[in-house]
């Protein structure tokens, strides 16, 4: 089972780390393309735009295929348009190949959701989300880092060498996942109406409202945190690089944890709790007048949000054992449009209303709300049953 943990750990560490990669590139690319400041951040807007409209398609057809073709299939054609990003010769050829990317990620990342309740035993499911987790916020914490030093060789060089390793990846994954074949009647069935289920659950209504605001709640604050930190801290860049990787260590240590938490505590008192932590600590954060302070408090916030979301995840994909993908694909895609809509209310109220008060007060309502939609669906009671008798036996 080890083999099937370090795999998804692996997977969603790739992916993680080219989602962040052209953060540190954007100034040497800009120049190299002859961009002007306001178009440049469409070379990462392309990737997240994939991402996020092809989810909805990559989900359902999924639920139909072999899961194992398909992530395998899908780390392929990633490395491939990663490793062309490398030969771009132009802003729109890299804009093109991102979002090639960004499709591609859509059909591979959702797989790793949907593939561990089907290969690992019960038992291992909560720290085996953990791990994949773990994977993706430590591409946070070392992404940024990784793609630096790797372009002092130049620009290509990362994409390249990201490119190789999810080829190799991709040859690693089809020889230890095992076959994922759907049932008979779930390929029969239609794309779209595949989400006709959830639709129809108010559960599952309850689940994806839920996780939409406890997305956005975080994104937006953590979307001006580090202009937050340069205007109020006078931080330089570099600085604020640094302050990030402490909070991607922090969301890696919660990840790991994570599984632990839910045992002892339950899945839902651990992300009951976990939320008031968070609704307390956004609304402190502004406050907060020394760096040293805020930044022990933003590594906490982390460190909790890693226990939450394998715990949330695990929820939603127990929702329909048929509709992994479908629902890997659909948080996915909330996750993304959750994200992109903080980044833009950030602005707004950092401008409009004078700085990060505002964004932390925002963040600690969407989390309240978060909170009430997660204890009014009743996603966590079942399993919360299901825990209770294992333990019991």
């Amino acid at each position: 089972m080890f083999k099937y943990a370090l795999l998804f750990f692996l997977v969603m560490f790739m992916i993680g780390t080219d989602t962040f990669l052209i953060s540190p590139l954007l100034p040497e690319l800009q120049a190299a393309f002859g961009v002007k400041t306001e178009h440049a951040g469409w070379m990462l807007g392309a990737y997240t735009l994939g991402s996020a409209v092809f989810a909805l398609i990559a989900g359902p057809l999924s639920d139909g295929w072999n899961r194992r073709t398909v992530l395998s299939c899908g780390l392929i054609a990633f490395s491939a348009s990663t490793f062309l990003c490398g030969f771009a010769d132009s802003f729109w050829t890299m804009c093109l190949f991102r979002l090639a990317a960004g499709i591609s990620a859509a059909f591979t990342a959702p797989q790793v959701w949907a593939a561990i309740p089907s290969v690992m035993p019960p038992t291992k499911i909560a720290k085996t989300m953990g791990v994949a987790y773990a994977g993706l916020a430590a591409s946070q914490a070392f992404g940024v880092p990784i793609g630096s030093w790797l372009a002092s060789a130049g620009w290509p060089m990362p994409f390249w060498t990201i490119g190789a390793a999810s080829l190799a990846l991709a040859a690693f994954a089809y020889w230890q996942l095992p076959d994922i074949k759907p049932e008979a009647a779930v390929g029969r069935i239609a794309i779209f109406s595949r989400y006709r289920p959830l639709i129809r659950s108010a559960k599952a209504r309850g689940g994806f409202t839920a996780y939409l605001l406890l997305h956005l709640g975080g994104g937006t604050a953590f979307a001006f945190a580090g202009k937050w930190m340069s205007d109020v801290f006078g931080l330089t860049v570099g600085q604020i690089g640094i302050a990030m990787l402490f909070l991607g260590l922090g969301n890696m240590l919660g990840s790991t944890v994570s599984a632990s938490a839910s045992r002892r505590f339950g899945a839902a008192g651990t992300v009951y709790a976990g939320m008031m932590l968070l609704i307390a600590l956004y609304a402190l954060l502004p406050r907060l007048p020394h760096l040293s302070l805020a930044t022990v408090c933003y590594v906490i916030v982390f460190a909790v949000l890693g226990i939450l979301f394998p715990i949330v995840m695990g929820a939603l994909t127990s929702l329909d054992a048929t509709l992994r993908g479908t629902i890997s694909s659909l948080a996915n895609a909330t996750m993304n449009g959750a994200n992109t809509l903080g980044a833009w209310i950030a602005g707004l109220l950092y401008v409009q209303l004078g700085g990060y008060m505002p964004i932390g007060l925002f963040a600690s309502v969407s989390l309240a709300l978060s909170l009430a939609a997660f204890a009014a669906s009743g996603l966590f009671v079942r399993r919360q049953a299901r825990t209770e008798n294992r333990e019991q036996a």
